[in-house]
């Protein structure tokens, strides 16, 4: 048996169960993180990354701080669970995979309008740990979130 052939076989295990774990990853994810908006802790760490983005600083003007935390909580959960319904039907994971996508589309745009995400001594590159590493973790978040979107589109369209 030839290389490719050894390949072929793990190919035809793996791949779904890649699938599946990053399904269930994201919807971890987002059960933990939706989870958290509900505290305080979490709602007060929002602060200087909303209030200074042009995205989303007027939600401010709409809700406080705890009222704004709680629908991004809500917003956060039903996005987990759109994504882990993939199992009942790919529409759902679709809507999911979209909504996350665009979520961390919003959360990527704080590297650019939150004040002290680049070292001004070390210039850029240089990204404080926090909120900058903290923020960059959503440029693979976004990659999966997108992947799980087209994964799920072309599963609906052949149904």
């Amino acid at each position: 048996m030839r290389w490719h052939d050894h390949a072929e076989r793990l190919l035809t295990y793996a791949e779904p169960v890649s699938r599946v774990g990053l399904y269930v990853s994201l919807a971890i994810i987002y059960a933990w993180f939706g989870g958290m908006k509900f505290t305080d802790y979490e709602a007060q760490g929002l602060v200087p990354l909303v209030e200074n983005s042009p995205l989303l600083s007027w939600f401010y003007a709409a809700f406080s701080v705890r009222g704004f935390a709680t629908f991004l909580g809500f917003l956060e959960l039903s996005i987990g669970l759109l994504i882990a319904l993939r199992l009942a039907s790919p529409v759902f994971s679709v809507a999911g995979g979209f909504l996350s996508a665009g979520l961390f589309v919003t959360t990527l745009s704080f590297m650019f309008s939150t004040p002290g995400v680049v070292v001004p001594e070390l210039g850029v590159p240089a990204i404080t740990v926090a909120p900058g590493q903290f923020l960059l973790k959503d440029a693979g978040l976004f990659a999966a979130s997108f992947w799980v979107f087209v994964d799920s589109l072309k599963a609906a369209i052949r149904k």
